[in-house]
């Protein structure tokens, strides 16, 4: 249970790129840099990594702490995802850059589509089933390859063009918008089963 496995090092990466989905972002990350808020990769990576890291040591315990189930952190999760895929399908602005901070590296990049509620909830699930060194192994090669795409977004553009990249976004936010609903019900069930149970 506590060595190194390239199996369950394979399946931990690929259980983590599915939810980090940072292919998924770029349309985000484009926008984000079309209303003139800087994104930085080194720091968006860096951060990420390291609140996904910890969260993987004390995720458990901070829940407990609030008394907070990983089911209702999902479910407040899912509210953040449904309203940026609305924005993305809808082309309407609702998370609002009035802080002074203008760069668009901590939210909603790190937070909630590189580090967010799945991410979160996915390394604990995780961690009942494999050792914790494939995890952060794989946790580890999952951020380099956010680095990488974070620094090409550019490239991606040019490639892509406006066009491609405004249809890409409109999918992308229907792909959002499925898998907040995807969260939303599943641990809306589990929670409604625990009220039940306690009941």
């Amino acid at each position: 249970m506590n060595g190194f496995d390239l199996q369950e090092l394979t399946s931990a990466f690929i259980v983590l790129f599915a939810v980090i989905d940072i292919i998924g972002s770029i349309p985000i990350v484009l926008d984000l840099k079309q209303k003139g808020r800087a994104v930085n990769a080194n720091k968006a990576t860096l951060i990420a990594g390291t609140l996904l890291v910890g969260f993987f040591y004390v995720g458990d315990m901070m829940l407990k702490l609030f008394q907070v189930d990983i089911a209702s952190f999902a479910v407040a999760g899912a509210f953040v995802i449904f309203m940026m895929s609305l924005e993305m399908i809808l082309d309407v602005e609702i998370f609002k850059n009035t802080g002074p901070i203008k760069e668009a590296t901590l939210v909603p990049l790190v937070f909630p589509l590189l580090a967010g509620a799945g991410a979160f909830t996915t390394l604990l699930s995780l961690r009942a089933e494999y050792a914790p060194i494939n995890i952060l192994i794989a946790l580890l090669l999952n951020m380099g390859w956010v680095y990488i795409v974070l620094r090409m977004t550019d490239r991606i553009e040019r490639l892509l063009g406006k066009g491609g990249i405004y249809v890409i976004r409109k999918f992308f936010g229907i792909i959002l918008l499925a898998i907040s609903a995807r969260l939303f019900t599943a641990n809306l069930t589990l929670l409604i089963q625990q009220f039940q149970a306690s009941h």
